[in-house]
Order: C-alpha cells, then structure tokens, then sequence
C-alpha cells in the first residue's frame, strides 16, 4: 500500500494521508517524494479545489526520517532532492488544512506549517526537537515558526528543542483552531467544503496576496491586495457571486 494515499470525501476536496503507521508517519524521502508528485499532479487540476492534509490518530508526522538524517553527508543529493519535495507544497495554489492529531514534530511540524490552516486535536504536541539531535530545523522551521508567533515566542521553542501542546500553540497562533481528537478530521473536511464551494479565483488570489504581503513592506502589499482585488472584477464568478445575492439563491461557482 503507498505511504500517502489519496481520497475523495466531497466535491472539489481531496484528503491526502501520509500512511507509516509503524514509523509514526515519519517524512521519509520517499513519503516527501510521493507528497510532492500529489500536490503538482493536482495543481492544475480544477476539479481540486482544497486539500486537506493528515497522519493517522497517533501522528500526523513525528518528524522526518532519522535513520535517514544518520546517514547523510554535507554534500548529499538528498538536500536538494528535500528541497525540491517541499518547493511543491510552497507552490501550491490552492488552500492546503492540516489535520494534525497526535505528534507533528520536527519535519511533521514543518509540514504542518507549509499549510494554510491548521486544524489541532486538543491533545495534540508540536515542536522542532531538531536541536536536541545537534542540527536545527531545515525546511523552514525557523522561519514560519518566527513569522507566526513572533520572535520570543519561537526563540522559546527552537533553541530549547521544547514540545508544545496544543492549548500552547494555539496561544502563539501556530494553530488556527483546537478541536476534540475524535473531531480533527470531520472538522477539517468540513473546512475544506466549505472552502471548495466558494469561487476558486478569489480563493486563489486570496491565498497568493496574503503569502506574497507577508514578506514585503505594508507599503508593497497593499498594491498588491488592490491589483488582485481589480483583476477580480473580470471574473464570471464576480457576476455570479453578486447576482446569487441580489436574487437570494445559493451560487454556483466555475473557477471562470
């Protein structure tokens, strides 16, 4: 059976699992591999409009591979072919919700945080260890981690290695949302439904101002929201969307 498998819960969602049970879902290169041929085979894919990313009750991802990182050398190929894994998820269009029970730690919270949403299980437990092994976290860690809850913050968890749990992360804002363990997944397809029925241009849009903005002055994003708020204007689903309004009726959205 592969280690990611792909379903179909609704319309316009795909959920994808990363599927190691024995290895509590650890991100080996071949799982971040398979991760990378979904999340570009559905890019295109208008039929996709949300995906909704998890583990299994135990663990989203308990990190990457160690026996993995044991064995690799400073000049490895397995950095740049990492590299290329991730660059899929970072590239992604579309909303991407984690669905995070159990551990998500070290490359597992790094996964979790290359989402756009991350739906937690009220005992669920972040964190980047990574310094406790003698390296630090290299698929982003450091700096998602910082830009969602601030210096101190990650400074407190990166350097000591820490776990957080949920209530912990969800204080910091390296969460969107706590739910009951049992309730993670139908809470996140929800989500995701909720996400695909509205008009997939503006969702896209939305998605790209806000993770363009968020590197660049104020002054340079808000061009930006408003050049991406214009282009709108020329979508059918604009006139769709107003008119559904305006004669009370649920809309129908074609990406178009």
């Amino acid at each position: 059976m592969s280690e990611v498998l792909r379903e179909y819960p609704s319309e316009g969602v795909v959920l994808l699992r990363i599927n190691r049970p024995d290895r509590m879902n650890a991100l080996s290169m071949h799982v971040r591999h398979l991760l990378a041929v979904e999340f570009n085979a559905m890019a295109n894919d208008a039929t996709v409009r949300c995906v909704v990313l998890t583990g299994d009750e135990r663990a989203f991802a308990a990190g990457a591979d160690v026996d993995e990182l044991a064995k690799r050398a400073t000049l490895d190929d397995d950095f740049q072919r990492a590299r290329t894994a991730w660059i899929a998820m970072e590239a992604f269009p579309k909303p991407i919700i984690a669905a995070v029970n159990g551990f998500a730690l070290g490359g597992g919270c790094e996964c979790a945080m290359h989402c756009d949403i991350i739906i937690a299980g009220e005992n669920a437990k972040l964190g980047q260890p990574e310094v406790k092994l003698g390296i630090m976290p290299g698929a982003g860690g450091t700096q998602r981690f910082l830009r969602a809850t601030g210096k101190f913050a990650a400074m407190r968890y990166l350097l000591t290695g820490d776990i957080m749990t949920a209530p912990e992360a969800l204080r910091m804002g390296l969460v969107s949302e706590i739910v009951p363990d049992s309730d993670v997944l139908a809470h996140a397809l929800k989500l995701a439904a909720k996400i695909a029925a509205l008009p997939p241009l503006a969702v896209a849009a939305t998605k790209e101002v806000v993770l363009l903005g968020a590197d660049v002055p104020l002054s340079t994003a808000l061009p930006l929201e408003r050049k991406a708020f214009q282009l709108l204007f020329a979508s059918q689903d604009r006139d769709e969307g107003i008119r559904a309004f305006q004669e009370k009726r649920k809309p129908v959205f074609q990406g178009r």
